[in-house]
């Protein structure tokens, strides 16, 4: 009877153990192997240098699903530092990975590292791209699916087919005589045109008929919004940078530069092949690229007229951008269960308002945020604040609120409290649309409108159901309010996508800080970090 009970406390331990090993196992790994080369690309006809990715032209798709861990290690084969950021992932808790100048140290020529992402609670679609310099402009972008884990619910059925349509306006220039315009204290000329998958037409998706299909769609550009549109059939948007939307139904959707959306198309028209379409918004020459919607028994090529889009109505935009909601019904993988968390109830913490200008100093074009431009520093922000090193940066070097002065040169950073709620006010006085990007964060977009903000502006936010995203256009002459939940400790860049005014200083870093030093709030630097500047023969390891 004894050995009996043994045997069975043994085979009552071993289920336990096996329950918790289930319950405690490590989220799943994809590893990636990255070689970054120049290579001639013809986009536009003639041959470019373009920036590979694996030889890839734009770079290789990142599939993965909710928590799964990314391993990518990049070799830069270039013949110049060169980093990597990942436009919409949160990088929660680890900052260290963003793959901006402020966090991270650049990959010298012919050297590699390793990122070390998770994709923790998040769904949706999103894209990597170069962040040095203007190496935007030469490629080395891709995109990014985050799927949902199998068990939890999508509010849609399971598409026949999942499409990333990477759209961007593009330079017939090389990066490198767009950089010396721009170091020269210039302006750059317009794009020369518009890519759909690194092409300004011949690409072509293939759909069954009578099937459903799911676009996700990201403006991978340097400046231009963009308007998507396919001949002949209507899109249902069904989430926006990892946010399940309403599916309200569109015949064209602007996107702006920096934004991903995800719709889905039926194949339920005549078959044969119509127009895909994407043409620049508010600008004086329309600029317009084309890709095939091609039915599998197609029984005639494309035919017609490209379809016509919007062009420079800006109320018909902020309508549309207005008629963006969240779906409160669906499911998602935020930390906090759906329907637990009513933004709209929390009391907001600090206001801070920013107000974007362009002007000259000494003697040379820079653009601000409350009139300071931004300069990297000598050693990445986020390096010389772990290593408490004096000198770098100043909290505080922006302010909350537009300033007086004169438009001046600054390393910008503004502290912020871990767990504070704050409504930020993107204010635009000038006559183009801009977007700005929070790196390590999704946001809560509560209101738009033309004209000044003011106090009462509140009156009109969305306080129920405002589409959370990480990427918001501000309309010329208008104002757009966010807010956010500052539950992400690190260096985090806020910034223009316009990249030409993001090279120019339209940019700052938000440090959200808490005095606990725990690996629940903030992982340690990772022991393969790069280290550089005054960092440089800083020990890594714990």
């Amino acid at each position: 009877m004894v050995l009996s009970l043994a045997k069975a406390t043994v085979r009552h331990f071993a289920l336990i153990v096996l329950v918790l090993g289930l319950v405690c196992a490590e989220d799943p790994y994809r590893f990636f192997d990255w070689n970054v080369t120049y290579g001639d690309i013809y986009p536009l006809g003639f041959r470019q240098r373009g920036i590979l990715i694996n030889g890839q032209f734009p770079g290789p798709e990142i599939f993965s699903v909710t928590n799964d861990n990314l391993i990518i290690n990049v070799h830069n084969s270039l013949s110049e530092p060169f980093l990597i950021s990942w436009s919409g992932v949160q990088n929660r808790k680890n900052s260290f990975q963003d793959g901006v100048y402020g966090t991270n140290c650049p990959i010298p020529p012919g050297k590699n590292f390793t990122y070390k992402l998770q994709v923790k609670d998040q769904i949706g679609s999103y894209y990597y791209f170069p962040s040095m310099g203007f190496h935007k402009a030469a490629g080395g972008f891709g995109a990014i699916k985050v799927l949902s884990r199998p068990r939890i619910p999508v509010p849609f059925p399971e598409p026949a087919g999942d499409y990333s349509l990477l759209i961007g306006d593009w330079y017939k220039f090389d990066h490198q005589a767009l950089k010396k315009i721009l170091d020269g204290g210039h302006k750059l000329p317009n794009p020369e045109n518009i890519l759909i998958n690194g092409r300004p037409n011949g690409t072509s998706l293939t759909f069954e008929p009578g099937k459903t299909y799911r676009l996700r769609i990201s403006n991978v550009g340097t400046q231009n919004s963009l308007n998507f549109r396919i001949q002949g059939h209507k899109m249902k948007l069904v989430e926006v940078e990892g946010t399940h939307t309403v599916q309200t139904i569109y015949s064209s959707l602007d996107v702006h530069v920096g934004q991903s959306y995800s719709v889905l198309v039926t194949a339920d028209q005549a078959p044969h092949d119509y127009y895909i379409a994407v043409s620049t918004r508010f600008t004086s020459k329309i600029l317009t690229a084309t890709a095939i919607f091609h039915y599998s028994n197609s029984a005639r090529a494309v035919s017609g007229p490209i379809p016509g889009g919007p062009t420079t109505e800006i109320d018909w935009s902020l309508n549309q951008a207005r008629s963006i909601r969240t779906n409160l019904t669906a499911s998602g993988p935020r930390p906090n269960p759906q329907g637990s968390y009513h933004y709209g109830q929390i009391n907001v913490s600090r206001t801070i308002r920013l107000d974007s200008s362009a002007a000259q100093v000494n003697g040379k074009q820079r653009y601000a945020l409350n009139n300071v431009s931004f300069i990297p520093a000598d050693t990445p922000l986020k390096l010389a604040d772990y290593f408490n090193i004096g000198g770098v940066f100043k909290v505080g070097s922006i302010s909350d609120n537009p300033s007086p002065k004169r438009m001046y040169l600054d390393t910008s950073v503004m502290g912020a409290d871990y767990r504070a709620f704050v409504e930020i006010v993107f204010q635009n006085r000038e006559n183009i649309v801009q977007s700005y990007h929070l790196d390590g964060y999704n946001f809560w977009v509560v209101g738009m409108d033309g004209g000044q903000w003011t106090s009462a502006s509140r009156k009109q936010y969305n306080l129920a159901d405002a589409v959370s995203r990480s990427t918001t256009q501000v309309y010329p002459k208008s104002w757009t309010a966010i807010f956010v939940a500052l539950d992400n400790v690190g260096m985090w860049n806020l910034r223009t996508d316009f990249w030409a005014r993001q090279y120019l200083g339209q940019q700052f870093y938000l440090r959200v800080y808490t005095p606990v030093k725990s690996t629940r709030d903030e992982y340690l630097i990772p022991q393969n970090a790069l280290l550089c500047g005054r960092a440089e023969g800083k020990s890594t390891t714990p």
